[in-house]
């Protein structure tokens, strides 16, 4: 406890303060008849109420009385002409000077106000300087004057300073002791706090650090977050928007360090955009989340959808100008932004009211009058329609891929989705996540999702009796598991990835399997296998473009489609004209295009680029061709894709002297020859590989062949072998032989061209 020696005790009426500028001094006013300046007095005011002043002498206070300002009167419960006891009080500078008092501070008047930042560091040396060696409590109420503007205070703590300190020596290291009163000195720390819900704006170093809020939601949980495989995309968006919103205002200040204020995600359908959106939404300790759909702002009256983007940030604006840089975050999430958003100058619509929105947009996020207090996410899955002026720092600033999940992420999806059967123990013993992880290439989140989804229904439906009515079999039921056998017939039957490989695409071109009837056929899987390895292992060449030239009916196509079959890539696309019948030049450029862009997304991509001369509409007479679709093969023939991604293209063609003559073979790495079957006894081990004739008819057409030259495709030999399959089994040689003759030119002796 403080010493204390009474050597002053009087009955005083409580008087009001004679002047504004003693009310500013925070000292009680008394006549210099009964008191002298810079004593400290205790009053008393109940039994149970006393109140340390420091007294200030004035003339016009009449003698017995002792005037208060009106936050004094506030604090202490006093009213005008209230008797209260009077008595002197000593502080014990060994206990009681002030090392650090934190104070909160809000504009007297509410009127007053201003988003004016002020100094706090310059506050306390001032408020040091007006109120030095005066008695101060906790609690305390007093007005303090700052670049003309009048501030109310309150005294929230006061810590008393280190004995050590105050004899000249270093700090003893002892934990702060806590006070209720203490003394100013020039040596005491005062540290500001702006008052909650306050419009004021401190900055400096002389303001607590405890009143600021952490930018985090104090209950937000990662592993709960149920965002599987994109921990890389969360690490970037948290580094690049939220870093600069974690750390201490103070040395964000002093980085001159401005907020990121828009977010781009964008990606295929399916892959969590959305989902991580929402999450961001419940992470941050901000407003909820406004969620708008891009067509929801559009309206069919003049100015409304701009009205409507008013709205959106009206709340954000308007706390900003009540709380300038202390407004708390507004975020904004925009779904199919590219709706809304289009480049402008490209809209046939009279109106142009996609133009004014974007305009609108614009002025919004980093406009004239900025916002601070907003951070906008935007999701899409067609960034390339976005106006480029949103596309820039300031605005939608951080522009992240939320592409398809890869292996480990896959098993992160399926963990989440498989948790709940998993800790009610309806998931059998023989499912294997890292198996259908490894089962499940180019799968988004939500097409694992319907995985699990069907797999679930498949298991359900075993214990539904099949009966004239649906009934549920309950005894079977209670003993309910999903097999892995339930998640692989879902795999084969239900759930087919959108950018994954498409079986029917390719099996139709080698539904009668490839035909080895000699070497040139092997030669050209096995070249075709290295160029598979090459575009898995090799860093240096992520793009791969292999041309199959030959004749026609020679099987180039099947033999690409087996090289894409046996690649195992998780993506495989066959361009083909017969799925361009009818297109015009831009269509079909805008179709070729998606076959690539959608090849982009995945790890391992393969591409057969099909009968090039058709795709080109080549014709030799003129000659004619496409230059438009030209020259898009060009470009997307040398594009590489994107890092971390492989692509190998396989091109067909029959006319490899058109193709020169268009400068399109530099455009592939290497050219493979696919040859017709040229001698007879190549003809006859294709026809003992296919098993079409009899032994006996396979030697008499050797016997016929033999030393003779051929040159026929593999695919119109299948035809004539099954023409002639459909005569009399007596007649099916000659059938043959004369098929072969019809075909082309029979030198006696010497050849048969065909």
């Amino acid at each position: 406890m403080a010493a204390r020696v009474v050597i002053f005790f009087k009955t005083m009426q409580a008087a009001r303060c004679p002047t504004d500028e003693l009310s500013l001094t925070n000292c009680a006013v008394v006549s210099e008849k009964d008191l002298q300046s810079g004593q400290h007095v205790t009053v008393k005011t109940t039994p149970n109420h006393k109140f340390v002043f420091t007294v200030k002498t004035h003339h016009t206070v009449a003698p017995g009385s002792i005037a208060f300002s009106l936050p004094q009167r506030k604090w202490a419960g006093l009213s005008i002409g209230q008797e209260v006891e009077v008595s002197n009080y000593n502080f014990d500078k060994s206990k009681q000077c002030i090392g650090a008092m934190t104070i909160e501070i809000d504009f007297l008047q509410k009127k007053s106000t201003d988003s004016s930042p002020y100094d706090s560091d310059k506050m306390a040396a001032e408020f040091i300087q007006k109120f030095n060696s005066q008695g101060f409590s906790v609690t305390q109420q007093l007005v303090f004057s700052f670049c003309d503007k009048l501030f109310g205070l309150v005294v929230k703590d006061i810590e008393a300073m280190d004995a050590s300190i105050l004899k000249g020596e270093a700090p003893s290291g002892k934990k702060a002791q806590k006070i209720d009163v203490g003394l100013l000195v020039g040596n005491s720390q005062v540290i500001f706090e702006k008052a909650e819900s306050s419009s004021l704006t401190l900055v400096g170093k002389a303001k607590t650090k405890e009143a600021r809020q952490t930018i985090i939601n104090p209950d937000w949980n990662f592993e709960k977050m149920g965002i599987g495989g994109l921990d890389k995309e969360f690490s970037d968006i948290f580094r690049r928007a939220f870093a600069s919103r974690v750390f201490p205002p103070d040395i964000v200040e002093q980085m001159g360090c401005k907020h990121v204020k828009g977010i781009l995600l964008f990606g295929p359908p399916g892959c969590g955009k959305t989902l991580m959106a929402r999450q961001i939404g419940k992470m941050l300790n901000a407003r909820e989340p406004k969620i708008v759909n891009g067509p929801e702002i559009l309206n069919k009256y003049v100015g409304e959808s701009e009205a409507n983007i008013r709205k959106l940030f009206a709340d954000a604006e308007d706390e900003q100008k009540r709380l300038g840089a202390n407004s708390g975050l507004h975020i904004i999430i925009f779904d199919e932004l590219d709706a809304i958003c289009k480049q402008r100058g490209t809209g046939a619509s009279s109106t142009g009211v996609h133009d004014t929105v974007v305009n609108q947009l614009l002025s919004k996020i980093d406009g004239v009058e900025q916002l601070n207090n907003i951070l906008v996410i935007g999701m899409t899955n067609r960034p390339d329609l976005i106006d480029d002026a949103l596309m820039r720092p300031g605005r939608f600033e951080v522009k992240m891929e939320i592409g398809l999940p890869d292996e480990k992420g896959r098993v992160q999806i399926l963990t989440i989705h498989t948790n709940k059967m998993q800790s009610f123990n309806l998931l059998a013993q023989d499912v294997n996540i890292p198996e259908l992880a490894a089962e499940t290439k180019n799968y988004s989140g939500a097409e694992l999702e319907g995985l699990v989804r069907a797999a679930q229904s498949t298991a359900m439906n075993r214990h539904i009796k099949a009966t004239s009515t649906v009934e549920v079999d309950m005894e079977r039921a209670e003993k309910l598991k999903v097999t892995r056998d339930d998640f692989m017939g879902s795999l084969n039957n239900d759930i087919k990835p959108a950018f994954g490989t498409n079986q029917e695409d390719y099996s139709s071109y080698i539904m009668n399997g490839i035909i080895k009837w000699g070497d040139p056929v092997t030669h050209v899987l096995d070249d075709g296998e290295l160029l598979v390895q090459q575009t898995k292992n090799s860093d240096r060449t992520p793009l791969v473009a292999v041309l199959l030239e030959g004749p026609p009916h020679s099987g180039k196509t099947a033999l690409a489609a087996k090289i894409a079959e046996d690649s195992q890539f998780p993506f495989i696309k066959i361009c083909s004209p017969d799925k361009m019948i009818g297109h015009s030049e831009i269509s079909k450029c805008q179709a070729i295009k998606k076959v690539f862009d959608d090849a982009y997304k995945s790890q391992l991509s393969c591409v057969v680029v099909d009968d090039i001369e058709r795709l080109l509409d080549y014709v030799p007479i003129g000659p004619r061709f496409s230059n438009l679709v030209l020259q898009a093969l060009l470009v997307l023939l040398k594009k590489a894709p994107p890092k971390g991604r492989k692509l190998l293209i396989i091109g067909t063609t029959s006319r490899k002297d058109v193709l020169q003559e268009m400068e399109m073979l530099d455009a592939f790495s290497t050219t493979i020859h696919v040859p017709n079957i040229s001698t007879g006894e190549q003809l006859v081990d294709a026809l003992e590989l296919l098993g079409s004739f009899t032994d006996k008819e396979r030697a008499g057409i050797a016997h016929q062949l033999k030393g003779k030259r051929v040159w026929i495709g593999i695919k119109k030999l299948l035809v004539l072998i099954e023409m002639s399959l459909q005569m009399d089994q007596d007649y099916r040689v000659t059938k043959f032989l004369s098929l072969l003759r019809d075909e082309g030119a029979l030198n006696e002796g010497d050849q048969i061209r065909i």
